[in-house]
C-alpha cells in the first residue's frame, strides 16, 4: 500500500487520460463500454479501482448510476472534488480482492481498469476477477485491464532511455540474455503478456475449475501504438487524429496486432 500510495499521491491519472496518446486509450475504452451500456440503458455500473473518476464521471454524465471502489485516499479526494451534484455516483474505499460491500449478482457492467496494474501472485489475480464477477449479474459484463511488458521494454527502453533500462534490467527482473518480459516495476506496476492473461482466464472458462464463470467477448488493444507516436500525435490537427482513431479502431482487436501495446482490455459476458 505504501508505494502504491506514494505513486498515486504524485502522479495525474486524469492529465495521463488528457494527451493525445492517452485519449486513444481512454476513447478506445469509452467505446467499448458505450456498446455494452446500450444493451442495458437503465444498467447499474460500478468500477473498481476507480482512480480519480475519469471513467465513472463520464459514465454517470451519461445518465447512469455508477457505485466506484477506490483503494487511495488521495485519489478519493480528487473524484469527490471534481464531481458534479447531478452525477449518481457513491464512492466508497476499498480494495478490489474483496467487495463485501456488495452484493452478489448486484451490477451489470463491472470495470477493472486498474486494479489488475497492481496485483503479482496469481492468486491475487485470481481473487480480483473472481470478485468482480461475484457482483456482477449473470449475463452482465465485467472490462480488465493490464499493462503489456514488451510495449514497454521497447518504448521506454529502447526508443526512450536505453541507459535507463539497462540499469533496470535487475529490478524488473529482466534476463539480460534473452531479454524477457517485465515481470514488476518499483512494487508499483505489474506488466503481463496476452498468454499469461488468457492462462488466468483459462479457470473461468465454462466447465473451469472457478466458482464463476465467463465467455470472452472481446481483447482489446487499448493504446497500440500511441505512445510510440506521441510526439506525432501532439502535433496532429483534430481531423487527422480523428482519423487515426478510425485506422486505430479497425486494429485494435485485430489478434496479429494486439501484442504491440501498453495497455489492454478483456472483456468478458458472465454466464
Amino acid at each position: 500500500m505504501s508505494d502504491l500510495e506514494t505513486h498515486y499521491n504524485n502522479y495525474d491519472e486524469d492529465a495521463r487520460l488528457g494527451h493525445k496518446h492517452g485519449q486513444v486509450e481512454f476513447l478506445t475504452t469509452m467505446r467499448y463500454i458505450e456498446k455494452y451500456l446500450a444493451e442495458k440503458p437503465d444498467a447499474y455500473v460500478l468500477e473498481v479501482g476507480a482512480g480519480t473518476g475519469r471513467y465513472s464521471r463520464t459514465i454517470a454524465d451519461m445518465g447512469y448510476v455508477v457505485d466506484a471502489v477506490e483503494l487511495v485516499p488521495h485519489n478519493i479526494d480528487i473524484f469527490r472534488s471534481q464531481m458534479t451534484p447531478n452525477q449518481k455516483i457513491q464512492v466508497v474505499q476499498g480494495n478490489a480482492l474483496d467487495l463485501n460491500m456488495h452484493a452478489e449478482n448486484t451490477f451489470d457492467i463491472t470495470l477493472l481498469l486498474g486494479p489488475m496494474y497492481h496485483l503479482y501472485t496469481e492468486a491475487d489475480k485470481h481473487k480480483a476477477i473472481s470478485e468482480a464477477l461475484r457482483v456482477t449479474k449473470p449475463g452482465g459484463v465485467i472490462f480488465a485491464a493490464y499493462i503489456i511488458s514488451d510495449a514497454t521494454i521497447l518504448e521506454d527502453g529502447f526508443s526512450r532511455n536505453y541507459a535507463w533500462l539497462h540499469e533496470s534490467f535487475a529490478e524488473w527482473k529482466i534476463d539480460p540474455d534473452t531479454i524477457g518480459e517485465i515481470i514488476s516495476l518499483e512494487n508499483v506496476f505489474e506488466f503481463v503478456r496476452k498468454a499469461d492473461i488468457d492462462r488466468l482466464m483459462n479457470a473461468f472458462k465454462a466447465g473451469g475449475r472457478a466458482k464463476y464463470q465467463m465467455a470472452r467477448l472481446h481483447y482489446v488493444a487499448t493504446d497500440m501504438l500511441s505512445r510510440f507516436l506521441r510526439e506525432s500525435l501532439v502535433n496532429m490537427s483534430d481531423e487527422k487524429f480523428d482519423m487515426y482513431l478510425k485506422y486505430h479502431f479497425t486494429l485494435c482487436e485485430r489478434p496479429d496486432m494486439v501484442g504491440m501495446t501498453h495497455h489492454s482490455l478483456d472483456i468478458f459476458r458472465k454466464l
